[in-house]
């Protein structure tokens, strides 16, 4: 297991490559691993599934799922059109199946500059389908059987099932909300993790800790300090980490992203993630990337190449344009990743206006496209249902889409099972939305609000 191998890994990687074949080893070794299911039952009721369903047939306005209903910048589409229409026909056909190599040298070249180090594109880089086939082959890549693996609560819910199809064992921790004394909104800075608690999740078993910054759904953004924390924990222990960082660049109110893997002792223990559907809206190309140790990635392009084994080419050629393009601009005014979190910093600010005019009591995130708010206040309109085994978040989510016509997501989705009715009070709404559509939702508000007031 990764604890055992020391700072270099070492015997990480033996024990890597003995399992999956890489070297022999002897049938002692195979045989003394627990044996636990690999297959989660045939159950298809899924969170994402039943709500888009009920936003489809009852809203009129969606703030459920995370995706803009607004374009992409005009430059990406100008590269998309370019892509499509000129003579490079070769874009319709398999490119290398690694990455695409004008988007893995460019993603070298600025993550680099980011983490501070050389990375070389063939081996630091590796291009995925979307940021969530990067997230499951590092789960089917480094989790065995017996292997626990650290999830922060609340968590992107694929993370557990992930965890659990590899053969591991979810071991949860949650960030604990503190209200602010001095009357002012709550913000997600204010959930935080206790650290001798984080401490005591760290055993002999833990292969690695999942951590999410900017998180969804919070949009809780980990500051440097607790970053370090966790970073202290995974050295000590000999723990990878998994970090999913595909909000990277939609960090407000002049917060700072700190990339885990730049810190002390975390390069060679970390693979980083990241999405081109949030960095430049466009959620259905299905582009993402793991930056890392090639002793690592090694192992997430075996599972890669033996499972998707490429992605598309055309689409990898114009992300590679337009990171060039942000490359060339990097802090400059008229970047996109300057200008966008400007944006939407606007759309949360209007969103929270909006919700506190009508009773709830939103949670000010520090990034993403998320926005999670306390509906404590509205119990006598959706009272609760004694024994029942729904949590009421969830109630109140499918009541609201069906009453009011506008969608959101129950927090409790982004717990695990035991845990779901800690947390039961609160909805997730996503503000990465048009003007029009958070002016339809505003007025959805006003009008509940005066319902509420009316005698």
């Amino acid at each position: 297991m990764l604890r055992r191998a020391g700072p270099s890994l070492r015997h990480f990687l033996l024990e890597r490559n003995c399992s999956a074949g890489y070297s022999s080893c002897s049938s002692e070794a195979k045989m003394s691993r627990p044996v636990q299911a690999r297959r989660l039952e045939g159950v298809d009721k899924n969170i994402w599934v039943e709500f888009v369903k009920l936003a489809a047939t009852y809203s009129t306005v969606n703030l459920g799922q995370g995706f803009p209903d607004f374009p992409p910048p005009d430059f990406l589409k100008e590269e998309f059109t370019r892509a499509f229409s000129g003579e490079k026909h070769m874009l319709h056909q398999y490119t290398r199946a690694f990455g695409h190599p004008p988007l893995v040298k460019i993603l070298a070249q600025l993550f680099g500059k980011l983490l501070g180090r050389d990375l070389d594109p063939m081996t630091n880089v590796m291009v995925t389908v979307g940021a969530y086939q990067a997230l499951f082959c590092c789960f089917q890549a480094f989790v065995d059987e017996g292997d626990e693996v650290i999830i922060i609560e609340p968590f992107f819910d694929c993370y557990e099932p992930m965890v659990k199809m590899a053969g591991g064992t979810p071991v949860f921790i949650p960030l604990r909300p503190k209200a602010p004394k001095d009357g002012k909104l709550m913000s997600s800075a204010d959930w935080k993790l206790d650290p001798a608690e984080l401490a005591s999740k760290f055993s002999e078993r833990t292969k690695a800790i999942v951590l999410n910054s900017p998180n969804n759904p919070l949009g809780k953004v980990f500051s440097r300090e607790e970053l370090e924390l966790i970073a202290d924990l995974c050295v000590k222990h000999d723990v990878l980490c998994i970090s999913d960082e595909v909000y990277e660049w939609l960090v407000y109110d002049g917060k700072e992203h700190v990339r885990i893997a730049s810190l002390r002792g975390m390069w060679d223990r970390t693979v980083s993630i990241g999405s081109a559907g949030k960095t430049f809206s466009v959620t259905g190309w299905k582009v993402g990337w793991t930056v890392g140790p090639n002793r690592l990635l090694q192992h997430i392009r075996t599972v890669h190449q033996n499972s998707v084994y490429h992605c598309a080419t055309a689409a990898q050629e114009v992300v590679a344009q337009g990171f060039q393009r942000e490359f060339e601009h990097y802090g400059k005014p008229d970047s996109y990743f300057v200008q966008m979190p400007k944006e939407m910093q606007q759309k949360r600010d209007q969103l929270v206006q909006s919700l506190v005019a009508v009773g709830m009591k939103p949670i000010v995130p520090e990034g993403t496209y998320f926005l999670v708010a306390d509906i404590s206040e509205f119990k006598s309109d959706v009272p609760d249902v004694p024994n029942s085994d729904e949590p009421y978040d969830s109630r109140f989510a499918k009541w609201m889409v069906k009453n009011k016509g506008l969608a959101a997501i129950p927090l409790s989705a982004f717990y695990c099972g035991p845990h779901k009715n800690n947390y039961n009070s609160f909805i997730r709404f996503c503000f990465a939305k048009e003007e029009a559509t958070l002016k339809a939702a505003d007025d959805i508000l006003q009008k509940w609000k005066l319902e509420k007031t009316t005698p």
